[in-house]
C-alpha cells in the first residue's frame, strides 16, 4: 500500500481537540512553513483571496509545508470548482472558502473537494497532492476523502441566519468566523459589538449540534481565548505580515532607545 500523507489537523478536530495556526498573506518564501512549524503552530492558512500568490507560488509553499509537517490550508478566492480542485491537486491539505452564504454553495464546495461517491472532484494522482508518489486511484481517492479538510468561512449575516442549513451539508469539517467582514455585514464597526458576539455564538452552537468544528481567525488573543472557552477548536491568530510589522516596530523602538544613550567618554 502506498504511503499517503495523513492530515493530523482534520483528525484532531474530529476528535474535538483544539489546533492552532496563523495566516500567511504576504511572504513568498518557502522558508515560512519551517519557521512557523518550529514556532509550534499546528497548521497554516495560505491566503489566495487577499494574498499575493499565484498558483505556482502557492504550490511551492504548500509542498514545503507538507514536507515539514505543517498542514497547509489554502483560502481560495471563491467557491468555484477550478479554484478548489487545482489547489487540492497542488497539495493543499484543506481549503477554506470565503463569503459562503447558501446551502447550494456549500454543496458545490463539498462536491469539488471530494472524490466519488462523496463528490465530483476529478482524479489526478502523482502530483503535489501525493508528494509526487503514484498511488492506486481508488486508494488515493478514499484517502483524500478521509483527510481533506473543508472549511467554510462565515462572514455574512445571511450565512448566520441560515447557519443550520449550511452546516448540515455532509462533508463540511469546520466553520471559521471572519469577524471583520461579519461586523461589516451586520452594520457595526467593532468586532466586540454584542451583535457580532451573538452571531458568532449562533455559529458555535450550530457547529456543535452538527458535530463539526468551529473556529476564528483574528488578531486578538483575548477574543480567541473567550471563544475557545465557548467551544471553538480551530484557532488562528494574526499573520506573517502582522508578525513582521509588530516585530520590526518593537525592535526599531528598542534600538532607538539604545541609540539615545550617551556614550561614555
Amino acid at each position: 500500500m502506498s504511503k499517503l500523507r495523513d492530515n493530523p489537523v482534520r483528525a484532531a478536530l474530529r476528535a474535538g481537540q483544539a489546533v492552532t495556526g496563523t495566516m500567511v498573506v504576504e511572504m513568498r518564501s518557502t522558508a515560512v512553513p519551517p519557521l512557523l512549524r518550529q514556532a509550534g503552530f499546528d497548521f497554516m492558512y495560505l491566503d489566495t483571496e487577499h494574498g499575493v500568490y499565484d498558483m505556482a507560488t502557492m504550490a511551492d509553499i504548500v509542498r514545503v509545508a507538507r514536507l515539514v509537517g505543517l498542514p497547509p490550508i489554502v483560502r481560495v478566492p471563491d467557491a468555484e470548482y477550478h479554484l478548489i480542485a487545482r489547489t487540492l491537486d497542488a497539495g493543499a491539505m484543506g481549503i477554506m472558502v470565503p463569503r459562503v452564504e447558501t446551502r447550494e454553495q456549500v454543496e458545490s464546495i463539498v462536491a469539488a473537494s471530494r472524490f466519488p461517491p462523496l463528490g465530483s472532484r476529478g482524479c489526478s494522482t502523482g502530483k503535489g497532492n501525493s508528494d509526487f508518489v503514484a498511488a492506486p486511484f481508488r486508494e488515493f481517492a478514499d484517502h483524500a476523502n478521509d483527510n481533506i479538510l473543508v472549511v467554510l468561512q462565515i462572514e455574512r449575516s445571511r450565512a448566520v441566519d441560515h447557519i443550520d442549513e449550511l452546516l448540515s451539508v455532509p462533508g463540511v469539517d469546520a466553520a471559521v468566523i471572519g469577524p471583520v467582514d461579519l461586523s461589516l455585514s451586520l452594520g457595526v464597526d467593532d468586532i466586540h459589538d454584542s451583535r457580532v458576539e451573538k452571531a458568532i455564538g449562533r455559529v458555535v452552537e450550530s457547529a456543535a449540534k452538527h458535530r463539526i468544528a468551529s473556529g476564528i481567525h483574528v488578531r486578538d488573543l483575548p477574543m480567541i481565548r473567550y471563544w475557545r472557552e465557548k467551544g471553538m477548536t480551530m484557532l488562528a491568530y494574526s499573520s506573517d505580515l502582522d508578525f513582521l510589522t509588530s516585530g520590526s516596530n518593537r525592535a526599531a523602538s528598542d534600538l532607538r532607545d539604545i541609540a539615545t544613550i550617551n556614550a561614555k567618554a
